[in-house]
């Protein structure tokens, strides 16, 4: 029989069958938890919306907003790219990753609490970086952008160097 329920209706049954055994465990007004009245199913059951669950509604669950990722652990990830080359078995990998990570410090940057007005050379860099690579994030674009690619990722790892406070 349960086949034939519908996940809503699934849902609906089970929330009722739930409620009359709480109402029914809760105890009723003679004292000994024997008496009062317990709920049936098919009897409405009044909840706080809050105690609802998301399925019964049909209401997807809202996840927590995201923190904001800081520019210490955005600048390390950047920094792990330093010692890596351009070799033909990793070229792809490491022009993306670099791509990525440059991305990642510049969403940060706009995010940290001292304002995007803190750190200006480095998003200026990255504005000039994402003019110059248009939207294609190719291998073949990320190649021909390279030598601009590996020196934006410089000239920012130079910047923050020179900006101790803002990743240590």
């Amino acid at each position: 029989m349960l086949r034939s329920f519908t996940r809503g209706a699934a849902a609906t049954a089970l929330t009722v069958t739930l409620a009359a055994l709480t109402t029914s465990c809760a105890g009723g007004g003679n004292g000994n938890g024997t008496g009062g009245s317990a709920a049936k199913p098919g009897d409405s059951v009044s909840r706080p919306a809050s105690a609802v669950p998301a399925s019964a509604t049909g209401a997807e669950p809202q996840p927590p907003a995201p923190q904001p990722e800081r520019v210490r652990d955005a600048f390390a990830g950047l920094q792990a790219t330093l010692d890596d080359s351009c070799t033909p078995a990793n070229c792809a990998y490491l022009l993306g990753r670099v791509h990525d990570e440059l991305h990642r410090l510049d969403r940060a940057m706009k995010a940290d609490p001292k304002g995007p007005g803190h750190f200006p050379e480095p998003i200026a860099l990255m504005a000039r970086l994402d003019g110059e690579l248009g939207s294609d994030r190719g291998f073949e674009n990320l190649k021909r952008h390279q030598p601009a690619l590996l020196g934006a990722r410089d000239e920012i790892n130079t910047w923050m160097q020179d900006h101790p406070d803002d990743y240590r």
